[in-house]
């Protein structure tokens, strides 16, 4: 319930040793008609944007191997916090087909370059190499991973719901523009984050050296 004012950050995680291992190849056989086909890759693209529109931030808690529409999903997160064993993988291109929609995420995530060196190859990159390359926020050992990602989530929840979903809503209208039209966007919305309840009330809040008292 995305309404909810109790909902203020969601966690997406896995159990076992794979977090995400995509689309259920057999869904993908020639027994099934185009229209299937079609229904299958338009629901993960509507997941995948979901995501980036909802009001709360969305964190991918990623403990092992996410490959194809897997490491789209981590890709497409807010936030993700990867242990040291986990890989990331898009080898459709071995199988014969190519990693398309992942492309999509992983192409705004990542340097085209290393993005493409993915689709063409398949080979894996470790949870280092996804850090240093921007597709993860952060990399620890497998025991510290749930303390790591609650620990972001808990600082998360300190701030006002409402001003973190008009933040994500604006990050990314803002970030595909040109800088000019970036900062026009920006400009208006700091104005209008300025209008709302909690804005006001954070900046009372300071003034008065007090901890402030969210609406939300």
């Amino acid at each position: 319930d995305v309404k909810s004012r109790e909902l203020r950050v969601i966690v997406i995680a896995a159990e076992g040793p794979v977090f995400c291992s995509g689309h259920d190849l057999k869904e993908l056989s020639s027994e099934d008609d185009v229209k299937h086909h079609s229904q299958v890759f338009e629901l993960c693209a509507e997941v995948m944007t979901l995501i980036q529109k909802l009001p709360v931030p969305v964190i991918a808690k990623v403990n092992g191997l996410a490959t194809a529409a897997g490491c789209q999903l981590v890709a497409s997160c807010d936030i993700a916090v990867a242990s040291e064993k986990s890989q990331f993988a898009t080898p459709g291109v071995n199988i014969g087909l190519f990693c398309s929609t992942p492309a999509v995420a992983l192409g705004r995530s990542l340097p085209r370059k290393v993005a493409l060196e993915m689709l063409f190859t398949g080979e894996p990159l470790s949870a280092h190499e996804a850090l240093m390359h921007g597709l993860v926020s952060k990399v620890v050992p497998e025991d510290k991973l749930e303390e790591e990602t609650m620990k972001i989530s808990q600082k998360i929840c300190e701030s006002s719901k409402s001003v973190l979903a008009l933040g994500k809503a604006t990050f990314y209208r803002q970030i595909t523009q040109d800088l000019d039209t970036a900062y026009k966007i920006t400009t208006k919305v700091m104005v209008d984050n300025l209008t709302l309840r909690d804005g006001q009330e954070g900046i009372e809040a300071f003034v008065q050296k007090r901890k402030p008292v969210w609406s939300h």
